[in-house]
């Protein structure tokens, strides 16, 4: 199975990547370009990645929706929308949009997230130090979806120590199908990411660059920062509970203890 995807750029269909809830699009449309949808069996967080739109939905009507011109100059907006619900969304300058889909069985209520909504993380320490940007948490009303963002710096490592979410356990872990989306600062840098099992069943180490997609079925899943770039990944996530409840790789569980500070570069978007 290879984890590693470029995703087709305004594709006209959803990409699911053989995962049972959820989804993945990208869309960047001109001034002016319109996409027209219904979201059907899936709910729907539409993450605008750069540009300004407008939705006019069954659900809702939204004007002047972003403000960022990329990942790395601000925090985002987002636009839920849930099951069975039609809409238009309309380009008001350039657009570089994720939409991100998850197969629901309950409806809530549409609802727009600005920055002042997104709660910002800094998570780890020294440099295992990053950024994460919670955009639809487990306590967020809706029905399997979860969106969060995360910024590595230059040199850094992040989901780590290496952990993963493939087993109904909880409350210590849930299982959990996720994808992680990338922008990097310059198109010239790229990351690294590793997915793993414990019986190397997967074993895959994988070069990441610019509007590339790892798919996460189940194992460890760390990820380091080319040193000079900036890392951006969007995580979509939704499995057998409405929790992030992750396990650590043993082996490496031990560097939490050795964290006294946090990189300072951080935040590295406000």
């Amino acid at each position: 199975m290879h984890l590693l995807v470029r995703p087709n750029v305004n594709g006209v269909a959803i990409e699911t990547y053989g995962f049972e809830y959820i989804g993945f699009r990208n869309r960047q449309l001109a001034a002016g370009e319109s996409v027209q949808e219904d979201t059907g069996e899936y709910e729907l967080a539409i993450v605008v990645l750069g540009g300004i739109c407008s939705v006019d939905s069954s659900a809702g009507k939204w004007s002047a929706i972003g403000q960022r011109a990329d990942v790395f100059k601000g925090l985002p907006y987002t636009l839920y929308l849930p099951i069975q619900t039609r809409f238009t969304l309309t380009a008001e300058g350039p657009c570089d949009l994720a939409f991100c889909y998850c197969k629901a069985d309950r409806a809530f209520p549409a609802r727009l997230m600005t920055p002042d909504d997104v709660e910002v993380e800094i998570r780890g320490g020294g440099n295992a130090t990053r950024q994460i940007n919670h955009i639809i948490k487990p306590d967020f009303p809706a029905d399997r979806l979860m969106v969060v963002e995360v910024y590595t710096p230059s040199g850094n490592w992040s989901s780590y120590p290496p952990h993963k979410h493939d087993v109904h356990n909880p409350p210590g872990e849930v299982d959990l199908e996720e994808i992680y989306y990338y922008h990097v600062s310059d198109p010239a840098g790229y990351a690294i990411q590793k997915v793993y099992t414990a019986d190397r069943c997967i074993d895959q180490t994988m070069t990441v660059r610019h509007g590339d997609l790892v798919q996460v079925p189940e194992g460890y899943h760390p990820v380091v920062a080319a040193h000079g770039y900036d890392v951006y990944y969007l995580n979509v996530l939704a499995g057998s509970a409405r929790s992030m409840a992750a396990s650590d790789d043993p082996t490496y569980a031990w560097v939490r203890a050795t964290w006294r500070e946090k990189d300072p570069r951080l935040p590295l978007v406000k």
